[in-house]
């Protein structure tokens, strides 16, 4: 069962916290995980839930900019060899 994603990229239902997505607590991560972090980032430091139509744009490119964010940060980090979570 999927997450159903808007055309402008917001999540209904979606939970308030940013889980962690990189081993060893998730095996792999796909787009909509990391684009439902980035939302909830742009959400928290904006102060709005779902932005008013004169700033959507703005908020919809900082949510595709910390996605891509996400994805080289994800794509370079490094882990400790047998690094516990917790």
């Amino acid at each position: 069962m999927g997450t159903s994603v808007s055309a402008s990229g917001y999540v209904p239902g979606m939970c308030r916290s940013i889980k962690t997505l990189r081993p060893p607590y998730v095996d792999s991560v796909t787009e909509d995980e990391m684009r439902a972090a980035a939302l909830q980032y742009v959400r928290k430091v904006s102060g709005f839930r779902v932005p008013s139509a004169r700033n959507a744009e703005a908020f919809d490119e900082a949510v595709d900019a910390v996605t891509e964010a996400t994805r080289v940060l994800l794509e370079h980090v490094q882990v400790r060899a047998g690094a516990r979570a917790g």
